[in-house]
């Protein structure tokens, strides 16, 4: 029942993609066990680029008449609906049943890019995050800055953090934030190349919301690494990413002021870096407490579908066919004052 190693050619011309045969092998155990029947219909998905879909978030800071119209007429619809609990008006994202990608904008110097391309279900840990104009915010593990920008889609914070550790998508963080972003607004938005680990040590309790997208194992990309020898590596290196991303939540934690509120996500199913790292949390910070977000889901159970095996503080985003969001696995956390 493996798919075949070498993938159908979407269009003519284009390169196959491989999927690495040592990960597929390690997923299929891991994910057979923690998923169960789900497990099949995800694999197929995740194992097919060609059933991929990409949402489009508009970009309130440049508007480009007759894109929504346009939109309409391929097929996209708004993502979110209206009820949900918060969904500010500026926030708007189109997606569509059929797969395909709407055409890339390239990053030019002094014009602001109209829309972002995306996996809708990266969206569900920003608007779990509920920010409100006037707070500060941490973006802890900001690169490639999706997620910085969707926020700023949702609200104009007091002080917006966005952090990134890694030199190189630190530049890729910046050149996405001037993208998008005015000169005005880029005023209020500081930049850090800092571990993640200390931030909460340097900066107590500043913050009325933190997002920790954690690194993780990306389940989407590493199906198809390239070189076997680094599949290999990844895979010895899981082990060690529950750690870092338990120490993250730690950080942020600390940075958090009482009262305030944090979102952890991933894009791995596995189980590990999910609910066991949100567990250890819970076991050995006296200060935090989960949040229910299960309206949140409710509210958007037309459009993605959630592994049942999850609690009501948090959501797993199973990608299916004609729903190949995800994967994306979030949970809600609030800091209340030390007894």
């Amino acid at each position: 029942f493996f798919l075949s190693l070498k993938l159908e050619k979407k269009t003519k011309g284009t390169p196959e993609k491989q999927i690495c045969q040592v990960v597929l092998d390690h997923f299929e155990k891991q994910y057979t066990a923690e998923l169960g029947a789900a497990w099949s219909s995800v694999r197929d998905v995740l194992t097919s680029p060609w059933c991929w879909q990409h949402a489009v978030l508009l970009n309130r800071f440049s508007q480009c008449p007759g894109l929504e119209s346009s939109l309409a007429v391929q097929g996209y619809h708004p993502a979110f609906p209206a009820a949900l609990p918060y969904l500010p008006a500026a926030f708007r994202c189109y997606i569509r049943r059929a797969p395909g990608r709407f055409p890339a904008q390239k990053h030019q110097a002094g014009k602001l890019k109209e829309y972002y391309l995306l996996n809708a279900a990266s969206l569900l840990p920003v608007l779990a995050l509920e920010v409100k104009d006037g707070e500060d915010v941490l973006d802890l593990c900001a690169a490639p800055g999706g997620k910085s920008v969707a926020i700023l889609q949702c609200a104009c914070p007091g002080h917006f953090h966005c952090n990134e550790y890694d030199d190189l998508r630190s530049r890729r963080l910046e050149q996405t934030i001037e993208s998008f972003i005015p000169d005005p607004l880029i005023n209020l938005i500081m930049v850090s190349k800092l571990d993640g680990r200390q931030i909460g040590h340097l900066k107590p309790g500043l913050y009325d919301k933190v997002l920790v997208d954690a690194p993780c194992s990306n389940d989407r990309s590493w199906l198809f690494s390239g070189d076997p020898q680094q599949a290999v590596l990844r895979l010895l290196q899981r082990k060690e990413l529950s750690s870092l991303q338990f120490q993250l939540l730690r950080s942020a934690i600390k940075a958090l002021r009482p009262g305030g509120s944090l979102v952890y996500s991933t894009c791995t199913l596995s189980r590990a870096e999910n609910s066991d790292v949100i567990n250890l949390i819970l076991d050995s910070c006296r200060n935090v407490i989960p949040v229910d977000i299960s309206e949140m889901a409710k509210g958007v159970s037309q459009e993605f579908t959630f592994f049942s095996g999850t609690r009501q503080h948090e959501l797993l985003v199973l990608p299916e066919k004609g729903r190949a969001w995800g994967p994306m696995y979030v949970a809600k956390l609030k800091k209340i004052a030390s007894t």
